[in-house]
Protein backbone atom coordinates (compact mmCIF):
# COMPACT_ATOMS: atom_id res chain seq x y z
CA UNK A 1 0.00 0.00 0.00
CA UNK A 2 1.04 3.52 -0.74
CA UNK A 3 2.05 5.77 2.30
CA UNK A 4 -0.78 8.33 0.53
CA UNK A 5 -3.24 5.62 0.19
CA UNK A 6 -2.73 4.29 4.22
CA UNK A 7 -5.69 5.31 6.21
CA UNK A 8 -5.58 6.29 9.90
CA UNK A 9 -7.77 4.43 12.31
CA UNK A 10 -7.69 5.74 15.97
CA UNK A 11 -9.24 4.95 18.97
CA UNK A 12 -12.76 6.98 19.58
CA UNK A 13 -11.34 7.79 22.95
CA UNK A 14 -8.29 8.78 22.33
CA UNK A 15 -8.51 10.46 18.86
CA UNK A 16 -11.53 10.40 16.38
CA UNK A 17 -10.29 11.13 12.62
CA UNK A 18 -9.80 8.80 9.50
CA UNK A 19 -8.15 11.68 7.16
CA UNK A 20 -5.45 12.25 9.14
CA UNK A 21 -1.54 10.70 7.38
CA UNK A 22 0.71 9.85 9.53
CA UNK A 23 4.88 9.43 8.21
CA UNK A 24 8.42 9.24 9.40
CA UNK A 25 11.19 10.82 8.57
CA UNK A 26 14.73 8.67 9.07
CA UNK A 27 17.81 10.07 9.95
CA UNK A 28 21.03 9.09 9.45
CA UNK A 29 22.67 10.87 12.27
CA UNK A 30 21.86 13.24 15.28
CA UNK A 31 24.05 15.47 14.13
CA UNK A 32 22.14 15.94 10.74
CA UNK A 33 18.48 16.32 12.27
CA UNK A 34 18.54 19.81 12.52
CA UNK A 35 20.22 20.57 8.61
CA UNK A 36 17.11 17.91 7.84
CA UNK A 37 14.25 20.35 9.85
CA UNK A 38 15.50 23.23 7.40
CA UNK A 39 15.61 21.62 4.80
CA UNK A 40 12.30 20.26 4.70
CA UNK A 41 10.64 23.25 5.99
CA UNK A 42 12.37 25.71 3.68
CA UNK A 43 10.53 23.28 1.07
CA UNK A 44 7.03 22.93 2.64
CA UNK A 45 7.12 26.42 3.96
CA UNK A 46 6.86 28.00 0.38
CA UNK A 47 3.44 26.35 0.61
CA UNK A 48 2.16 30.26 1.11
CA UNK A 49 0.20 30.38 4.55
CA UNK A 50 0.19 26.86 5.67
CA UNK A 51 0.50 26.09 9.40
CA UNK A 52 2.57 23.98 10.61
CA UNK A 53 3.60 23.04 14.74
CA UNK A 54 7.06 21.47 15.05
CA UNK A 55 6.79 20.15 18.54
CA UNK A 56 9.94 19.92 20.96
CA UNK A 57 10.22 17.53 24.40
CA UNK A 58 12.62 19.78 26.12
CA UNK A 59 13.00 23.48 26.44
CA UNK A 60 16.97 23.52 25.22
CA UNK A 61 15.54 21.62 22.06
CA UNK A 62 13.24 24.27 21.50
CA UNK A 63 15.61 26.75 21.66
CA UNK A 64 17.77 25.15 19.15
CA UNK A 65 14.64 24.97 17.06
CA UNK A 66 13.48 27.86 17.12
CA UNK A 67 16.87 29.52 16.55
CA UNK A 68 17.51 27.45 13.35
CA UNK A 69 14.49 28.31 11.69
CA UNK A 70 14.04 31.80 12.41
CA UNK A 71 16.40 32.61 9.25
CA UNK A 72 14.02 30.69 6.59
CA UNK A 73 12.52 34.17 5.25
CA UNK A 74 9.13 32.69 4.00
CA UNK A 75 8.03 31.33 7.56
CA UNK A 76 6.98 33.46 10.20
CA UNK A 77 7.90 31.67 13.45
CA UNK A 78 6.72 32.26 17.33
CA UNK A 79 6.93 29.70 20.45
CA UNK A 80 5.23 28.31 23.45
CA UNK A 81 7.54 28.05 26.19
CA UNK A 82 6.74 27.11 30.56
CA UNK A 83 7.43 30.65 31.46
CA UNK A 84 5.65 32.64 28.24
CA UNK A 85 3.69 35.21 29.73
CA UNK A 86 -0.46 34.36 29.75
CA UNK A 87 -0.79 37.51 27.58
CA UNK A 88 2.06 36.60 25.54
CA UNK A 89 0.55 32.99 25.13
CA UNK A 90 -2.73 33.87 24.21
CA UNK A 91 -1.34 36.25 21.36
CA UNK A 92 0.61 33.36 19.74
CA UNK A 93 -2.14 31.38 19.95
CA UNK A 94 -4.71 33.43 18.96
CA UNK A 95 -2.32 34.44 15.64
CA UNK A 96 -1.76 30.88 14.84
CA UNK A 97 -5.87 30.36 15.25
CA UNK A 98 -6.20 33.18 12.38
CA UNK A 99 -3.51 31.59 9.93
CA UNK A 100 -5.29 27.84 10.50
CA UNK A 101 -8.76 29.92 9.03
CA UNK A 102 -7.22 31.67 6.38
CA UNK A 103 -5.47 28.32 5.15
CA UNK A 104 -8.84 26.59 5.48
CA UNK A 105 -10.43 29.07 3.37
CA UNK A 106 -7.97 29.26 0.72
CA UNK A 107 -7.52 25.25 0.47
CA UNK A 108 -11.51 24.32 0.08
CA UNK A 109 -11.03 27.35 -2.57
CA UNK A 110 -13.34 30.03 -0.44
CA UNK A 111 -10.71 32.82 -1.06
CA UNK A 112 -8.10 33.37 -3.18
CA UNK A 113 -4.58 32.36 -2.45
CA UNK A 114 -2.36 35.05 -1.00
CA UNK A 115 1.39 35.04 -1.37
CA UNK A 116 1.28 34.98 2.73
CA UNK A 117 4.38 33.15 4.94
CA UNK A 118 3.71 29.87 6.09
CA UNK A 119 3.13 30.41 10.08
CA UNK A 120 5.13 28.26 12.29
CA UNK A 121 4.84 27.39 15.80
CA UNK A 122 7.77 25.84 18.30
CA UNK A 123 6.10 23.89 21.18
CA UNK A 124 7.16 21.69 24.24
CA UNK A 125 4.51 19.54 25.53
CA UNK A 126 4.20 21.38 28.46
CA UNK A 127 2.90 24.49 26.57
CA UNK A 128 0.55 22.22 24.76
CA UNK A 129 -3.05 24.21 24.57
CA UNK A 130 -5.85 22.86 27.24
CA UNK A 131 -8.03 21.63 25.28
CA UNK A 132 -9.86 19.79 28.50
CA UNK A 133 -10.04 23.30 30.05
CA UNK A 134 -11.58 25.12 27.24
CA UNK A 135 -8.74 26.17 25.18
CA UNK A 136 -9.25 25.11 21.09
CA UNK A 137 -7.00 23.38 19.91
CA UNK A 138 -4.28 24.73 17.18
CA UNK A 139 -5.87 22.57 13.96
CA UNK A 140 -2.05 23.04 12.33
CA UNK A 141 -1.85 21.35 8.50
CA UNK A 142 1.26 19.85 9.75
CA UNK A 143 2.63 18.73 12.94
CA UNK A 144 6.28 17.99 12.98
CA UNK A 145 7.33 15.83 16.11
CA UNK A 146 11.07 16.80 15.79
CA UNK A 147 11.91 15.00 19.09
CA UNK A 148 9.58 11.58 19.17
CA UNK A 149 7.69 11.10 22.29
CA UNK A 150 8.56 8.17 24.54
CA UNK A 151 4.89 7.64 25.89
CA UNK A 152 1.94 6.66 23.11
CA UNK A 153 -0.33 9.01 25.39
CA UNK A 154 2.06 11.93 24.87
CA UNK A 155 1.88 11.48 20.78
CA UNK A 156 -1.71 11.16 21.27
CA UNK A 157 -2.29 14.21 23.08
CA UNK A 158 -0.04 16.39 20.44
CA UNK A 159 -1.98 15.08 17.49
CA UNK A 160 -5.60 16.36 19.73
CA UNK A 161 -3.79 19.38 20.84
CA UNK A 162 -1.96 20.31 17.78
CA UNK A 163 -4.02 18.87 14.56
CA UNK A 164 -6.41 19.83 11.79
CA UNK A 165 -8.59 16.40 11.17
CA UNK A 166 -7.46 15.90 8.13
CA UNK A 167 -3.58 16.85 8.85
CA UNK A 168 -0.15 15.61 8.14
CA UNK A 169 2.48 14.09 11.10
CA UNK A 170 6.15 14.00 10.20
CA UNK A 171 8.15 11.88 12.75
CA UNK A 172 11.72 12.73 12.84
CA UNK A 173 13.50 9.40 13.94
CA UNK A 174 17.25 8.89 14.69
CA UNK A 175 18.75 5.21 15.43
CA UNK A 176 16.95 3.74 18.48
CA UNK A 177 13.87 5.85 17.89
CA UNK A 178 12.44 3.54 14.86
CA UNK A 179 11.79 0.95 18.20
CA UNK A 180 9.89 3.73 20.17
CA UNK A 181 7.88 4.77 16.64
CA UNK A 182 6.67 1.15 16.25
CA UNK A 183 5.64 0.77 19.74
CA UNK A 184 3.51 3.74 19.43
CA UNK A 185 2.35 2.55 16.01
CA UNK A 186 0.87 -0.61 17.64
CA UNK A 187 -0.65 0.48 20.56
CA UNK A 188 -2.43 3.43 19.47
CA UNK A 189 -3.42 1.30 16.21
CA UNK A 190 -2.07 4.19 14.01
CA UNK A 191 -0.57 3.51 10.41
CA UNK A 192 3.05 5.59 10.20
CA UNK A 193 4.71 5.36 6.57
CA UNK A 194 7.78 6.08 5.09
CA UNK A 195 7.71 9.43 4.14
CA UNK A 196 8.41 10.27 0.28
CA UNK A 197 11.59 11.67 -0.50
CA UNK A 198 9.31 14.74 -2.09
CA UNK A 199 7.01 16.32 0.86
CA UNK A 200 4.84 17.48 -1.91
CA UNK A 201 3.67 14.04 -2.57
CA UNK A 202 1.56 13.96 0.82
CA UNK A 203 0.33 17.95 0.76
Amino acid sequence: MEPNEAPLSTSPSSFNSSQQRHFYLAVDRLQFKMETLVDLLGMAGRLWSIPIVVSCSTRDELDAVFSALSSISHITIDALYSDLPEAERARVLASFRQATMRWIKQDTGETEKEEEKCHLIVVTDVCLPLVNSGESPMNARILINYELPTKKETYMRRMGTCLAADGIVINMVVGGEVVTLKSIEESSGLFIAEMPINIFEIL
